[in-house]
Formats: structure tokens, C-alpha cells, sequence
């Protein structure tokens, strides 16, 4: 029987392990965290489970989906029937709101856009226009890649105000960045798939228990139910070739396997792959650096907890402010009233990420109350700060020509991760469907036998 490590616990190596685990190969998981998860998890505060972070999938997120059904918890997270983001900002008195309608896409928002406060008729037509040039570029044209979006979204006559309340409301939540430091091809990505090509693709869906129950609990049961090995606290510190098997030295011993999975950081990946191993689709080896060059974006969430409801929807996205996107987590945490528990996402946070939590309440709170004025009048009972200052790769323009592929150059040895080349950006669903090829890729490798003898240091 085949035998696969699997480095790395968070959606990426949990779909690694798991797909290899039900496919007959004897797996062991190594996670340097007391619990999997990786960058979806949970922890505890007085009363509150408090995920790390506000995570949000679509509809069209269906390997992330999948990943759900398999552990058994897809009753465990909600999904809008029909695409509803209700939207505030200070600038503007009342709401608005962007919902779809019955019709095919791109007409599915239609009479959201005629109503859209947030936009004069002039820009809201400027918008379609664009929306409609952005239907038809070719997100695989490493050209498209090497543009800013900004810089397209300049050439198609998006002023600020467009920008902010269409584009990079999105965007900037899903891309995590802003539209100038963003790859064109990214977004294309996300506009066309997630709202231009099918009417229902961009329902939104969060999880309605702790992140910790959904994802990393989960999965701990399905691979035990396997008999996987999932090793906890494990942190690897070496992955080296012996002859055609690969010895993973980890905290608590070494062992040989037939194959490897690095399901981890870039930087991580860089470190433990052998020299040149890691390669692009066009087969070109990545040059000692690439994760540097690759870098990191940050989020920031606030967590504020108040003595009283004022907010009465799931979610508000915020225009015009700060305030990205708020989410009442009350039900979720088993906060245990009266009261309402809000978690408020930053994302593109590298202007916020270092400044100390006092600074942050004093210089955030006021556009909390901006956009949302019943907090006004309500106590602030608890305040708090999380922070993934690696929080996703930094999708710049020409990153694609640094995301590795699922295969190596050294047989037996697979990357996965929502850094690598899988045509999204770095969400839940690009890790799964990471985890996804690379357990492909290895299965299929494995019906055959693995081949030659690695090499240490394979050319590049």
C-alpha cells in the first residue's frame, strides 16, 4: 500500500489526505498547530467561540462545497437563495442594496443597478459598459496577468466612486487587495465567474457554527474514520529524498514515505522542496526566492461586542469607509445575550495590520457607528483584534508566473495550497481544489508506481 504524508492541516492538506485516505493509501497528516484548521479556525474568549477570521464562500465555490458534503456538515453553514448584499455607507443617507433578479446573467442585477443609490445613471452605465469588456477577456493570457486592474478599470472610465461601490466591493474581499494591486486575470477571474456568467453563482454562503466545528473537528473525525494518522503538533522540519521513498523529519521522530504532500505556505514550500523542484504549467523551474517575491497579504477582523442589537441583517458591506463588510456572529459564538457580537473584516490590511488595539478601536469605531448609527447609543462591552498577517499570497500583477503547479520535478513530491496555480485567487475554494490536483496528481502516479530515484538538488 502506498504511503503519503501529508504536511500541512489546513482546507488544502484536509482535501489531500482525505481523497488519498479513501482511496485505499495509507495516509498520515503532520500539523504544527495543536488542531487542524490552519487558517480557518476558532479559539475560545470568556463566552465567545471566536473564528480567527470571517470567512464567506458562493455558490459557485462547489469543490469547497464538496469538501463539506464529505465531512458531513454542510447543514452546518447557510446559503442565500438569491444574492443579497445589503450595503451601506456614510456619504449616503438609508441603504442600498444588490440583489438579483430572475434573469439569465449578466441581466440578473439589472434592476439592482437602475436602483442603485450608491451610483448616478451616468456611472451605472459606464459601469455595464465595462462589465461588459470585462466579460470577455481572456484571464489566461499571461499578458492579461501582468495588467493592474486598476490600471484597466482607469481605461474604462471607473471613477473612485465606481471603483468603491462596485468593483472593490468585491474585489478587495476577495482578491485581498485593491483593484491598483491587483492582477487583471485575478479579477477576471472573480467578476467573471462569480457574477457574469451565471445568475446564481455569486449567492453567498457562511458557516453558522464556530469555523473550528466546521472545518478542522470535522475533518479530525472523517480521517480517523478512515484510519489516516493525523499527527497534531507536529511542526516538519525536513523533507529529504532516500532513493525512490522521502524521509519526513518532524518533531516526535522521522519516518519514510512513497510520496509527499506539502500542503503549507509558500515560504514553507520553498524551504522544504528540494532546489528547483517546484515548477510553473509550462514546466519552467521557480528561481530560488520565488515565495519572497510572491509575498503576503494581511487581514485584520475587529470583534466588538455590544449590549444591544443594531444590527438586523447577517451581513452589511460598507462603501466609502473603512468598514469593509460587518457580520453579526451572536449565534454563532453562543454569545449568550442580550447583546449582539459583530465581526468586522479589513482585508488588504497592510495599512492597519501593526497598529496596537486601543489605536485601532479609536480610529475604526467611529465608522462602525457611521455606517451602522443604532451603535451609537449602545456600550461597547468587549473589543478585540485577530490578525493573519499572512493571511493569503499577494495576488500583484504577474504573480500567475510564480504559483507552482501540483507536480514537481521530484517524483513522489507534491505542493497544494490557495497559492499554487489553480486559476483562483487564495480562498477556501482555490485551497480545496489545491488539495484536489495534488491528491489527483499522486493517485495517479501511484497506479503506475512512483518513478526514478530522486535526485537532491533537481536541476532547474
Amino acid at each position: 500500500m502506498t504511503s503519503v504524508a501529508v504536511i500541512g492541516g489546513g482546507l488544502a492538506g484536509i482535501t489531500a489526505a482525505l481523497r488519498c485516505a479513501d482511496a485505499g493509501r495509507d495516509v498520515t497528516l503532520y500539523e504544527a498547530r495543536p488542531k487542524l484548521g490552519g487558517l480557518t479556525h476558532s479559539f475560545r474568549r470568556g463566552d465567545l467561540d471566536v473564528d480567527n477570521g470571517q470567512h464567506v464562500f458562493l455558490r459557485c465555490c462547489t469543490a469547497y462545497r464538496g469538501l463539506l458534503e464529505r465531512l458531513g456538515v454542510a447543514d452546518h453553514v447557510a446559503l442565500q437563495d438569491r444574492l443579497d448584499i445589503p450595503i451601506r455607507s456614510p456619504r449616503h443617507d438609508g441603504a442600498a442594496r444588490l440583489r438579483r433578479n430572475g434573469l439569465p446573467a449578466p441581466l440578473h442585477l439589472g434592476g439592482s443597478l437602475l436602483r442603485y443609490r450608491m451610483l448616478n445613471a451616468s456611472q451605472r452605465l459606464r459601469f455595464v459598459r465595462a462589465a461588459l469588456a470585462m466579460r470577455g477577456l481572456d484571464r489566461t493570457d499571461p499578458a492579461v496577468d501582468a495588467r493592474s486592474f486598476g490600471d484597466w478599470l482607469r481605461e474604462h472610465r471607473q471613477d473612485r466612486q465606481t471603483v468603491d461601490a462596485m468593483w472593490d466591493l468585491v474585489g478587495v474581499a476577495t482578491l485581498n487587495a485593491a483593484s491598483d494591486q491587483a492582477s487583471l486575470a485575478l479579477a477576471a477571474m472573480v467578476f467573471q465567474v462569480g457574477l457574469l456568467t451565471e445568475a446564481s453563482a455569486a449567492d453567498i454562503g457562511w458557516a453558522i457554527v464556530p469555523l473550528q466545528r466546521l472545518h478542522g473537528d470535522a475533518a479530525a473525525h472523517a480521517l480517523e474514520m478512515t484510519g489516516a494518522h493525523v499527527l497534531v503538533g507536529a511542526k516538519v522540519d525536513a523533507v529529504e529524498p532516500q532513493g525512490e521513498r522521502w524521509l519526513v523529519k518532524a518533531k516526535g521522530g522521522e519516518q519514510l514515505f512513497d510520496a509527499v504532500v506539502l500542503a503549507v505556505p509558500p515560504a514553507a514550500a520553498e524551504r522544504l522542496a528540494p532546489d528547483g523542484s517546484l515548477v510553473l504549467a509550462d514546466g519552467r523551474a521557480l528561481a530560488a526566492g520565488w515565495a519572497e517575491r510572491l509575498g503576503t497579504s494581511p487581514i485584520v477582523n475587529l470583534h466588538v461586542v455590544l449590549d444591544r442589537a443594531v444590527m438586523d441583517t447577517p451581513f452589511v458591506a460598507g462603501v466609502g469607509t473603512p468598514i469593509q463588510w460587518v457580520f453579526d456572529r451572536t449565534n454563532q459564538s453562543g454569545h449568550p445575550g442580550p447583546g449582539q457580537y459583530l465581526a468586522v473584516s479589513v482585508s488588504a490590511a497592510d495599512e492597519f495590520i501593526d497598529l496596537p488595539v486601543a489605536t485601532l478601536r479609536d480610529r475604526l469605531l467611529p465608522d462602525l457607528v457611521a455606517l451602522l448609527p443604532g451603535a451609537a447609543a449602545a456600550e461597547v462591552l468587549d473589543f478585540f483584534v485577530t490578525r493573519e498577517r499572512e493571511a493569503t499570497f499577494r495576488p500583484a500583477p504577474g504573480s500567475a508566473a510564480l504559483r507552482a503547479v501540483a507536480t514537481t520535478r521530484a517524483p513522489g513530491l507534491y505542493v497544494a495550497g490557495a497559492w499554487t496555480d489553480t486559476g483562483w485567487p487564495a480562498t477556501m475554494e482555490g485551497a480545496v481544489r489545491s488539495g484536489d490536483a495534488a491528491a489527483a496528481a499522486l493517485l495517479d502516479a501511484s497506479e503506475t508506481g512512483l518513478a526514478q530515484p530522486i535526485r537532491q538538488g533537481v536541476a532547474a
